[in-house]
């Protein structure tokens, strides 16, 4: 390269500067020199070789004591480039006629630092002018040039926005140059993710060149401009016992940390953090909800509904009553939504509400009114009642010879509740039959029985006996030889109606029999009275005979 039509090495700062000599060697060469020139012109020479002794002397310089070396070919290489070295050389071929000069610019080159952006803002603040930080480069040479930028982009001055000073520094004992850029900055909102950074331009060996720093971020803040309220909740609805908690928001950078609550039935706002708790909330908590900052301005409003179920059963807890009476029940509900109401007998699901005029044992148990609000989580409410029917002892007997005529079952049927002990006993002597058979007591009702096969005509009597009355009842068993009639056994009350109907019906057709049979018996009398009249003059001994044999068949259908 040249420059100024001469020669020009560059060297990298701290490397080493290679100057060929640019003259041919002539004939007769004696010695070779080098010389550099200072700014007033005078030479100082500074390595000497002789072409025939062959040696090299070099001259007592201090800057480049230990430094030179001068090789056969007269090419001369400074050690450790310096910026002092930047200087134009002169190579000298010397004989005894002539002495030839050809001079050698070196320009040495050192890059920077990568550049750091030093005492960075704690925070910019909108609307405010104010020092953002300084881009530092160092030791570099020849000086470079700083340039800021915002997310990749050029940053142009502009008044009371952006307002770049660059300083360039020179360490006289070096000669490095220090870049200084100091950046002050107005931002804005949308500056709050912004990425700043610095570039310096230099130039090298090869011509200009970059560096970048690391981008920075800065905490921008700027005023609330917005407040927001909002309920804090694992569920979507709340119910009462819940607990509620507020927090108010505002947009600013840092957040407003202090808040006025406005809470139905408080006049005053209350003063609080971001966020305000209440616990186990009732009904008259419903209403709206209000937040501002601590100035009573910027609002912000939302309505809380606080859903509430209530059950009432009438009546509840533990009812006795008598069989036969009454029992209005009613289970009232009041809630903040439509309810879902049903209720479940002894963990069995009822199709309607229960209705009792008249009670029976049937109906004693354990009742469940249960209500829920379907939209709203949790919200369920339940009574019981536990409905005990009591009644006093009621029996009725039954006797009936068994199918092989051996033996005759005896049964006692029973109603009552508590259930009733029953004991058997033989009337007249009063002894008590033990081997009995009992029915499960279901409903109230049970039946106790025995089997006997009795010689002679007994009374057997039936003692039931609870809390409220012991009840006896006694019946005459015919003796074994003597058939009784059979007597059905209670089939309980849905079939007593039809039982007595069948009853009725038998009792009927008996004696509608037993009138054809004395009608026909009539007849038949006069049929043979007028029969004897006709025949005064037939064989008296036929006669006589067949009389007889009408009369005994007469008699036989009248016991008939």
């Amino acid at each position: 390269p040249l420059a100024l039509g001469l020669y020009t090495v560059n060297a990298v700062y701290g490397d080493t500067i290679t100057m060929p000599c640019r003259l041919e060697v002539p004939d007769g060469l004696m010695f070779g020199k080098w010389k550099y020139e200072m700014p007033n012109g005078s030479p100082v020479f500074i390595a000497f070789r002789s072409s025939t002794k062959k040696n090299v002397q070099y001259d007592d310089v201090p800057d480049y004591k230990d430094r030179l070396s001068l090789s056969e070919n007269y090419t001369l290489s400074i050690r450790n480039a310096r910026i002092s070295d930047e200087k134009r050389f002169v190579c000298m071929l010397v004989t005894e006629d002539d002495v030839s000069e050809e001079p050698t610019i070196v320009k040495v080159f050192k890059q920077p630092s990568q550049p750091e952006i030093l005492h960075q803002a704690d925070f910019l603040e909108t609307e405010k002018l104010q020092m953002l930080g300084e881009c530092v480069a160092r030791e570099s040479y020849p000086e470079g040039n700083v340039t800021w930028y915002k997310n990749g982009r050029v940053l142009q001055p502009v008044d009371e926005v952006v307002v770049i000073n660059l300083q360039k520094i020179v360490d006289k004992s070096t000669g490095l140059f220090t870049m200084t850029s100091s950046l002050q900055y107005m931002p804005t909102k949308e500056d709050a993710n912004a990425k700043f950074s610095c570039i310096v331009t230099y130039f090298g060996p090869s011509g200009q060149k970059t560096i970048q720093s690391e981008p920075v971020v800065f905490d921008v803040h700027y005023p609330t401009e917005k407040v927001t309220i909002e309920v804090l909740s694992q569920s979507t609805t709340i119910k009462e016992g819940d607990n509620i908690t507020l927090k108010c928001s505002g947009n600013g950078n840092p957040p407003p940390q202090e808040f006025l609550f406005y809470i139905p039935g408080e006049a005053e706002g209350i003063r609080s953090s971001d966020t305000y708790i209440m616990t186990d909330v009732r009904r008259n908590a419903t209403g709206e909800y209000k937040c501002s900052l601590t100035d009573k301005s910027m609002m912000d409003s939302t309505t809380i509904t606080v859903h509430y179920l209530d059950l009432q059963l009438t009546p509840s807890g533990e009812v006795t009553k008598q069989i036969g009476e009454d029992l209005p029940v009613s289970c009232t509900i009041s809630s903040s939504r439509n309810a879902t109401v049903f209720w479940i007998k002894d963990n069995t699901r009822m199709q309607t509400s229960p209705s009792f005029s008249s009670l029976q044992y049937q109906d004693a148990g354990n009742y469940i009114c249960e209500t829920t609000l379907q939209e709203v989580e949790g919200l369920k409410k339940r009574k019981t009642l536990k409905l005990i029917v009591e009644g006093k002892p009621q029996i009725k007997m039954t006797k009936k010879t068994n199918t092989n005529k051996m033996s005759k079952t005896i049964v006692c049927h029973v109603e009552g509740f508590p259930k009733p002990a029953v004991q058997w006993t033989v009337t007249g002597s009063g002894s008590i039959i033990n081997k009995t058979e009992e029915t499960k007591y279901v409903n109230g009702k049970f039946s106790s029985k025995i089997v006997i096969a009795p010689e002679e005509n007994v009374t057997l009597t039936c003692i039931a006996e609870n809390q409220l009355e012991r009840t006896v009842t006694s019946l005459n068993v015919s003796a074994i030889s003597i058939p009784e009639y059979d007597e059905p056994e209670d089939r309980g009350d849905d079939n007593s109606e039809k039982v007595n109907d069948q009853a009725k019906l038998i009792v009927g057709i008996v004696v509608g029999l037993l009138l054809a049979a004395l009608v026909a018996g009539v007849v038949y009398w006069l049929y043979v009275k007028k029969s004897k009249t006709a025949s005064k003059h037939v064989d008296k001994d036929l006669g006589n005979i067949e009389e007889n044999k009408k009369l005994e068949e007469n008699n036989h259908k009248s016991e008939t």
